[in-house]
């Protein structure tokens, strides 16, 4: 990508073209209406999960933009910089990998920590790896977006997630404020989006009552897709350490 920053005063604001961004969690929802409305704005992306490759190429097959895909697991920090380093430099970050497991009875006399471990290690250890990977380029060059996934739960406690992920997405609204204070003297921007219910895999089937909430329905990915794209665009140049809140009205704050 070029070395200068597209935060110029010519810049389109919301064109990413000389934007090259890592999209991770490319196979879910949010990640692929990411990479989607992405592509139409011109960036150029890396696409990775820790689906099966032949999942990322079916999606890369069906937008512009995609320079590769890598299957990667967020949680193990050697895979992430061996991406990274191969596939790099980002000139943005848009993490929108995360799991969030219902079933789990904390209370439950034979509880463990092994279903809680397993959550924080991939919500909230995931960003950490991938800041720490793609963020001293971008100090190094004077310019970078990163834009994280946290979530209501993070301010909440949750609708219907478990005490991990609440824990998990509350630890990212945190992460956002501690990375941005150090990289925003480097021209590089720290944000992230906290989402309410939204139609997904991750939600399918747990109970959701859209009548429930003020718009009396559950968001799209294209809506949240729609904060991480303008969080990566030099429309987004004098935003840094704060958490966007898209959840229709259900948490006011």
């Amino acid at each position: 990508m070029p070395a200068s920053s597209p935060d110029q005063p010519h810049a389109t604001p919301f064109n990413l073209e000389q934007t090259r961004i890592l999209i991770t969690g490319a196979a879910g929802g949010i990640g692929a209406a990411t990479a989607r409305l992405c592509g139409q704005l011109g960036a150029r992306m890396v696409l990775s999960d820790w689906v099966e490759t032949a999942q990322l190429e079916s999606l890369a097959h069906e937008i512009p933009g995609v320079d590769a895909v890598h299957r990667c697991d967020v949680s193990q920090r050697a895979d992430v910089q061996a991406m990274t380093n191969r596939l790099g430099p980002f000139s943005a970050l848009a993490d929108a990998a995360g799991i969030c497991p219902y079933d789990e009875d904390w209370m439950a006399p034979d509880w463990n920590e092994v279903e809680f471990l397993r959550v924080i290690r991939i919500n909230m250890l995931g960003p950490i790896n991938l800041v720490r990977a793609v963020m001293p380029g971008m100090i190094e060059r004077q310019y970078g977006r990163i834009a994280l996934c946290g979530s209501i739960a993070g301010w909440t406690g949750g609708l219907r997630a478990g005490p991990h992920y609440a824990a998990s997405k509350g630890g990212v609204h945190a992460l956002v404020r501690w990375f941005s204070q150090r990289a925003v003297p480097h021209g590089v921007t720290v944000n992230g989006v906290a989402p309410g219910p939204v139609i997904s895999g991750m939600t399918e089937g747990h109970g959701y009552q859209p009548d429930a909430y003020p718009m009396k329905r559950m968001g799209q990915p294209e809506e949240i897709a729609s904060v991480l794209a303008f969080l990566c665009s030099p429309a987004a140049s004098y935003v840094t350490g704060t958490i966007i809140d898209a959840n229709g009205g259900t948490y006011l704050r």
